[in-house]
């Protein structure tokens, strides 16, 4: 049993991209999983989501990713992280097998402007067993420098980057769905058709747009809730 989790907080997102991802998770992992949502607002979220509260007050934005590493979020096992704008477009139990059972491992992608220099964090596979210390611990021991860093996958980076436990993600299993490549100019974008990139798991949409603002096929036909699982949700006044 692995721990998937995400993170939504404040108004950047509908409450339906929690939904969504539960569905696409659901479709696309056949392992053992729980779906874990830390969050302030547990209005409207599936039942089928576990719902915990953000572990500590005072984090605003990307910052309440870095929670997860922390004692106070209780994640025991293996856990694979998604942010809530992905697009899941095929089976991902790669990211749980292999050298990524491996409790000590991290995995997470690399970054698609610097690839050798930064991770992209929007996926993620820890142990907390592990990465509390490795992580967590590190931060708050210099949090003053690395909150100017540039959020926390450059955190992240600059801690776990040379670390021998970690383990990028394979390039070829996920890719932007605005630049071309890793490593491609910035202001280099995808061709205007936005083709999905075959053999990938994952479409990360770092930036803008988000998955509800376009209407590439490939992007509607997997961004979406399962239809018979869509109707189990809490109610507008249930908060548990």
């Amino acid at each position: 049993m692995i721990n998937v989790c995400c993170v939504f907080w404040g108004s950047k997102f509908q409450i339906k991209y929690v939904n969504v991802l539960h569905d696409m998770v659901q479709r696309n992992l056949t392992v053992p999983y729980k779906f874990i949502c830390f969050t302030d607002n547990r209005k409207r979220i599936k039942e089928e989501v576990e719902c915990r509260d953000i572990p500590m007050p005072g984090f605003s934005g990307w910052w309440n990713k870095m929670l997860l590493f922390t004692k106070e979020a209780k994640l025991e096992g293996n856990c694979l992280y998604f942010d809530l704008d992905v697009v899941i477009c095929d089976n991902i139990d790669k990211f749980t097998q292999g050298v990524y059972k491996d409790e000590k491992v991290f995995g997470i992608s690399r970054d698609f402007g610097q690839p050798d220099m930064w991770f992209n964090s929007s996926i993620m596979r820890f142990n907390n067993k592990y990465h509390t210390t490795m992580i967590w611990d590190r931060y708050i021991a210099d949090k003053r420098r690395y909150d100017n860093l540039h959020g926390d996958q450059n955190v992240i980076s600059d801690i776990m980057r040379n670390h021998e436990d970690t383990k990028p993600f394979p390039d070829e299993w996920s890719f932007s769905y605005k630049w071309p490549q890793r490593g491609a100019p910035q202001a280099y974008v995808r061709d205007k058709e936005y083709s999905y990139v075959d053999g990938a798991s994952v479409s990360i949409f770092h930036g803008g747009p988000k998955p509800h603002e376009v209407d590439t096929q490939w992007v509607v036909d997997n961004w979406r809730e399962t239809p018979e699982i869509a109707v189990h949700t809490r109610g507008e006044n249930d908060n548990k």
